[in-house]
């Protein structure tokens, strides 16, 4: 970790002292830190990091702006810091999907105490930037996309109460841009679609919401007791685990609370082991971008179950961690560019599900 090196942005001179004494503590070199981008591009001009520590809300010029400004002249891995507000999670999801590596939800108390606790993962955030395919993220950059009337013209599909296929999808860093792209692709007849996708608290309904604006699918913040239903994703609340319920004919999700799994709630592990048990041959799985293993073990059950898995390639992940971790547990069947992914899903669900041999 000693080879890593960060530049903080915060206009708060306690931030930035909290942030770098937490940095240096976990190995990491600390090149400096500013109020502001305005003073802070000419600074880092003269010692570029390898990863920028970024606030939201700055004098001069915002960090959404800076954010935009450093991958389209200087494309370089950010870890976002945004206060915990309901303002400040439409912000950093904006930021998100700018291309921020991660995002680190700040409280206006115990700011000391929060930043100290290891569970909020400012250094492995640090390090999984560090370690981002940014070029992958760089050429997935868009200008943003303003919401449409999708929903007004969506069409139920005939068979939206027949839930006997059910598609689980896990990822983490970096799968902000690549769940859109997967999601943006997909039509209203497809099975329902349960994600798990790595994200803080009060961030996954904005996440939801621009999702659902942008896609022909409805996508929705899953809610305990919420339909697994063809044409609808459910999306896991940030804090909380999902887990997949058979009930009668269908398929419900459960929102539950419960410790860290993998240091993850929602863990991709526990959704993907409720798919496995309750859909077994009926399901489909992918695992995408993401630092870490959470996931690998439970696609690892999926497949064990019958289910047809696939993997995201190295190639097109930002990170390639979870892919990687699973396909060496032996749980997937095939490993796919991000571009392919959807195709695959559409192929896979017309498929009759495989007979498991005794």
């Amino acid at each position: 970790m000693s080879d890593i090196t960060v530049y903080i942005v915060d206009d708060s001179a306690v931030v930035r002292k909290y942030l770098t004494e937490m940095l240096e503590r976990g190995g990491i070199t600390v090149l400096g830190a500013a109020a502001d981008p305005l003073l802070a591009w000419p600074r880092m001009e003269k010692s570029w990091p390898n990863v920028i520590v970024l606030d939201v809300e700055m004098p001069h010029m915002d960090g959404i702006s800076f954010l935009r400004k450093i991958m389209k002249e200087r494309p370089t891995p950010v870890v976002m810091c945004s206060a915990l507000t309901q303002a400040g999670c439409t912000i950093t999801s904006q930021a998100m999907e700018a291309g921020a590596i991660a995002v680190i939800t700040k409280p206006r108390l115990g700011l000391k105490q929060f930043l100290e606790d290891d569970a909020n993962g400012l250094v492995p955030s640090v390090i999984a930037a560090a370690n981002a395919n940014i070029g992958v993220l760089k050429n997935r950059m868009q200008p943003p996309i303003a919401p449409q009337t999708v929903a007004a013209h969506r069409q139920t599909p005939a068979f939206a109460d027949t839930t006997d296929r059910v598609i689980a999808i896990g990822l983490s860093t970096g799968g902000v841009q690549s769940i859109e792209t997967v999601l943006q692709a997909l039509p209203r007849d497809l099975p329902g679609i349960v994600i798990v996708q790595h994200m803080p608290e009060f961030f996954t309904a904005s996440f939801a919401q621009r999702l659902n604006s942008i896609c022909d699918i409805e996508v929705l913040e899953a809610r305990n007791g919420d339909r697994v239903l063809a044409g609808r994703a459910l999306v896991a609340p940030g804090g909380k685990h999902m887990r997949l319920k058979r009930s009668a004919t269908h398929y419900v999700v459960e929102v539950v609370d419960g410790p860290l799994v993998n240091h993850h709630r929602p863990s991709v592990d526990v959704l993907f082991g409720t798919v496995a048990s309750c859909a077994g041959c009926n399901a489909i799985g992918v695992i995408m971008t993401g630092m870490g293993d959470d996931g690998a073990r439970g696609m690892r059950e999926m497949h064990d179950a019958g289910a047809y898995t696939a993997a995201q390639d190295e190639a097109s992940c930002v990170v390639f961690g979870m892919p990687m971790e699973a396909i060496k547990l032996g749980g997937v069947d095939d490993v796919l560019p991000l571009e392919s992914v959807a195709d695959w899903l559409k192929m896979m669900a017309t498929r009759r599900p495989r007979i498991l041999s005794a």
